[in-house]
């Protein structure tokens, strides 16, 4: 049948006025995503690969569609299976009926999965705990589609590609192979099968067990493009961040940051152009699997300011890569403008219909530069060395003039996107579905598009480009000062309305000016930026907690009480960690520690519904709805600044913030004693280790790095 698809965008769903099953999106929720960028695998509970998204994938392609053990006419029974860290899962079945000789199991199949970059290693181990010697065969049927990422992402993937036997060296001699348009895959095992067929891909073992004995085979598959990887995998040795040890009284928040810290290790990718003239790699944080493991400016900037109390190291390898990419000169196809920082870096165009197709380096989007001038501004507070920060001050100025220049253009001084390729993203904001922005009673705003909370980004970029200006003798600081005031006088004047329950600003302003006057989650980004005054702030804090946006497990991005609220819609609905995470924050920096905390903890039930791994977004029905979030079933999981989001949030507890030129670092607890007692070690500032123990009473213990002053206001 006929199937006009329209999707939305990169980071979003799928949507088409009439779809087939083959049509939609496949969903992650019940998935095992097992990581090592750019590789990682997506399983059924059962470690079974067959459908859907499922597969062994390297570098945005897929080099393993299917991968599944049978026995026989033996059922086999799934007892357990899960993850055993970010790159390791482990399943375990019962071969029914096998042996047995009472109603107790008798035999069972341990299948312990491993991931690298490019390589996949899955271990079948068969135990024969029963009385009775057994036999059969089994067969691990595998094949593959060779699909690249946005064909799996639209649901159309294309036929599958024969399997041939290829001849080797070493362990498991002959084994299956596939390739085409330069992506090689090869699957070996030790030992060899007893039968091998293709193309059909099946490998085949006559297992012999006597009682208490036990049988293996290592099944090894490598997958690499011709001309090698576009981001490579970082080195294993060389992780660019402390890491942390929280000890609280909520096992939740302790299991919450390892999960996180840990998935953050295996989202590592590194620059290869970083070796020029370096003598180092530059690292940054891939933006989530399955569909987003590449560089993205703006996930990349959030999740390493979301890591500074780790470390500035990741934020200076984020930093570099994103300058070394940064526009230089107009390119209306795509996007790229002089100063721009770009939104994501692909190996080839994705073509995911006739009218929405994005090219391999995309410049699509309106906050990634002003997230980048506050990244390094951060970053040189959090203590980046002096030499490195300079280094970066003329990308600084072009983004500086990208943004005024961008808001020049616009005839009431906001920074404003409008796509014109007509085959970008609609929307270029982080909400960058083509729903996302619409007015309070249904209708979407047209554009060009001035969002609120870019207004506030440009505001602090504006603020911290003048800080590092000043502080390293260039010109300009005071002319970026005023420029900022206009801008938060010219927001104070446009954006703010009212509805029965008091003022609060638009989400955007659309094409002719007119507020969009949607009530979002999009007020937590405004607190802390300087672009408010407290009276402003106060309005937002109580609104931000009240029950239509706080859903009691964190924000929804649309209030429910607005036209076409959805729980399950990408940003109109729905629930994001690293959202609900800056909210958090931002209350804290503007004063009000009470909700932060309110957030704070709903967000922590949410981490405990996910076993630690919060995923990119969940559904926004709410804890009245029952006491574990319901997942949004395409979500990326892990994804990078969902997981950054538990340092945030561990951050905004303990009221901590750094200022290394000035030789601070303060320790305020917000509303850390919730979690009290509390100790955490590891922590990086100035490059030196920092710990800090909360006691139940609030007696705080701060041990800092020599020549920083700890102040506690």
């Amino acid at each position: 049948m006929d199937t006009t698809v329209k999707a939305l965008d990169t980071n979003g769903p799928a949507t088409a006025a009439t779809l087939v099953a083959t049509d939609l999106q496949p969903f992650l929720h019940d998935a095992v995503v097992t990581l090592y960028a750019p590789s990682f695998v997506i399983s059924r509970p059962d470690g079974q690969l067959g459908g859907g998204a499922d597969g062994f994938y390297h570098g945005d392609s897929r080099a393993l569609s299917h991968l599944t053990v049978t026995a026989g006419s033996i059922a086999l029974a799934p007892v357990v299976g899960g993850l055993r860290g970010a790159d390791r899962a482990d399943f375990r079945a019962i071969l029914r009926g096998l042996g047995e000789v009472t109603p107790d199991p008798a035999v069972a199949l341990n299948r312990r999965r491993t991931v690298a970059s490019g390589r996949l290693e899955e271990s079948f181990e068969v135990t024969n705990a029963g009385t009775q010697r057994v036999g059969f065969r089994l067969t691990v049927t595998a094949g593959t589609d060779l699909a690249p990422m946005e064909r799996v992402k639209t649901g159309h993937a294309p036929d599958p590609v024969p399997a041939r036997e290829e001849g080797g060296a070493g362990p498991g001699g002959s084994g299956l192979a596939w390739s085409r348009d330069g992506f090689a895959v090869r699957l070996v095992s030790e030992p060899a099968p007893d039968a091998l067929e293709a193309p059909e891909g099946r490998l085949s073992f006559d297992v012999e067990l006597a009682p208490g004995a036990s049988w293996t085979a290592t099944l090894r598959c490598t997958a690499a493009h011709a001309d090698g990887d576009q981001f490579p995998a970082a080195p294993a040795d060389a992780v660019p961040w402390r890491t942390p040890a929280l000890r609280s009284a909520d096992r939740r928040f302790d299991q919450w940051l390892d999960q996180s810290v840990a998935d953050a290790d295996r989202l590592r990718l590194a620059d290869p152009r970083s070796a020029e003239g370096t003598g180092g790699v530059d690292q940054f944080l891939a933006a989530g699997a399955p569909w987003f493991l590449t560089l993205f400016g703006r996930d990349s900037l959030w999740a390493a300011r979301m890591l500074l109390p780790l470390g500035t190291e990741l934020a200076a390898g984020t930093l570099r890569t994103l300058a070394r990419r940064q526009g230089a000169v107009a390119d209306p196809d795509t996007e790229e403008q002089p100063g721009k920082i770009l939104h994501e870096v692909r190996r080839s165009t994705q073509n995911f219909n006739e009218a929405f197709a994005v090219p391999p380096v995309y410049y699509g989007t309106v906050d990634a530069t002003p997230l980048w001038i506050t990244l390094l501004h951060d970053s040189w507070r959090w203590g980046l060395a002096p030499e490195q920060v300079e280094q970066l001050l003329p990308h600084t100025e072009s983004a500086l003039a990208w943004i005024r220049d961008q808001a020049a253009e616009a005839d009431d001084g906001f920074l404003r996107y409008v796509d014109r390729t007509g085959r970008g993203l609609a929307n270029q904001g982080w909400k960058d579905s083509g729903d996302a922005i619409r007015h309070r009673d249904g209708r979407l705003a047209d554009p060009p598009i001035a969002l609120c909370e870019v207004q506030a980004y440009a505001y602090e970029a504006a603020r911290s480009g003048a800080a590092l200006l000043r502080a390293f003798g260039r010109p300009g600081a005071d002319v970026w000062e005023e420029w900022a005031e206009g801008l938060a006088t010219r927001f104070r004047k446009r954006f703010w309305v009212e509805d029965a329950r008091g003022a609060y600003p638009a989400v955007a302003l659309d094409r002719d000016g007119r507020p969009v006057d949607s009530v979002t989650s999009g007020f937590g980004h405004l607190l802390g930026t300087g672009l408010l005054n407290q009276e402003e702030s106060a309005a937002l804090a109580a609104r931000l907690t009240g029950p239509d946006l706080d859903s009691g497990h964190g924000l929804r991005t649309l209030s429910s009480d607005s036209v076409g609220f959805n729980p399950y819609g990408y940003h109109i609905g729905s629930i994001w960690p690293h959202d609900t995470a800056i909210a958090v924050h931002g209350l804290v920096r503007a004063g009000f520690p009470d909700a932060a905390a309110s957030l704070a903890a709903g967000l922590l039930t949410a981490s405990a519904g996910f076993a630690g791994r919060l995923p990119e977004l969940f559904a926004g029905h709410g804890a009245e709805a029952g006491p574990r979030p319901a997942p949004y079933p395409a979500s990326c999981r892990p994804q990078a600044w969902a997981a950054a989001s538990s340092v945030l949030v561990l951050r905004s507890a303990l009221g901590l913030d750094a200022d290394v030129p000035g030789g601070t670092v303060t320790v305020a607890p917000a509303f850390a004693g919730a979690y009290a007692p509390l100790t955490v070690t590891g922590l990086q500032v100035g490059g030196a280790r920092l710990d800090i123990a909360l006691a139940a009473d609030g007696t705080v213990n701060t041990t800092a790095p020599e020549g920083l002053t700890v102040v506690s206001a």
